[in-house]
């Protein structure tokens, strides 16, 4: 598909763009989840699978690997290459409860019709004492990375401040995504079955800038990739928020 094209189309700005290449960013959100989960031979979902990408690296690890995607015409591709794949929506999961050791969602939850409804899917899927995890936009980052409607019109790319703005305003120039705070995110799962494990807000990868000015993204990464560990990492990119399931652990599946 076109740039111009992916950038305008209504689904791509209400639904976002998927992840088209594998690139460093991804694989260091990768590798954050490997901190909290033993991928070796577990049974993975992920929610809003876009074309599959995710699903492609965690083939790596196991071949009980599902993906779930709203966009039919993204079902189509990532079916292409890739089995497991079946069209479905956040808010009612095609799977039995407890099924997964891993629910994953990379920068979806905020693009649903009922965020709290997919969340308690999540829990629903997952096996007692297996892991959730949700890649969510923070409302703290200076940029609304979804773009901004001004005057009616829509702006792509990277609009400032927008995030900071009172809950009314913001919501006017980006109705058609959620950004969440630390407590806006984990009250999502209020009333779940779950405990938080950890909760992390991180910075970009800055693939884009390091493929134009690679001494310029060597530094953003150096800089705010050590931000992380800091107070300051409340204004990173996005959340990292990782849950347990309460219950009693059982035997993986073969």
């Amino acid at each position: 598909m076109a740039m111009t094209d992916e950038t305008s189309s209504v689904t791509s700005i209400e639904r976002g763009r998927p992840s088209y290449s594998w690139r460093s960013g991804q694989d260091r959100r990768l590798q954050r989840v490997r901190r909290f989960v033993d991928l070796d031979g577990a049974a993975i979902l992920d929610v809003g699978c876009g074309i599959g990408t995710y699903v492609r690296a965690f083939r790596t690890f196991s071949d009980d690997v599902h993906g779930v995607e709203v966009e039919p015409e993204r079902v189509a591709e990532a079916s292409a290459e890739l089995s497991n794949i079946v069209l479905g929506v956040g808010e009612a999961l095609p799977d039995p409860d407890g099924r997964f050791d891993l629910v994953f969602s990379n920068e979806v939850i905020e693009h649903v019709d009922d965020d709290r409804a997919t969340a308690a899917e999540m829990v629903r899927v997952s096996r007692p004492g297996g892991t959730i995890v949700a890649f969510a936009p923070n409302r703290l980052y200076p940029f609304e990375t979804h773009g901004a409607y001004v005057g009616g019109r829509y702006i792509f790319g990277n609009i400032p401040l927008v995030n900071w703005l009172p809950d009314p305003l913001r919501n006017r120039f980006a109705p058609h995504v959620r950004a969440y705070t630390q407590r806006g995110l984990r009250r999502l799962f209020t009333g779940q079955p779950v405990r938080v494990v950890h909760h992390r807000v991180i910075y970009p990868g800055f693939d884009n800038v390091s493929a134009r000015h690679p001494r310029l993204g060597a530094l953003l990464r150096r800089t705010l990739h050590i931000a992380e560990e800091t107070p300051l990492h409340a204004f990173g990119l996005s959340h990292f928020l990782v849950l347990r399931k309460l219950g009693v652990d059982r035997e993986r599946r073969p």
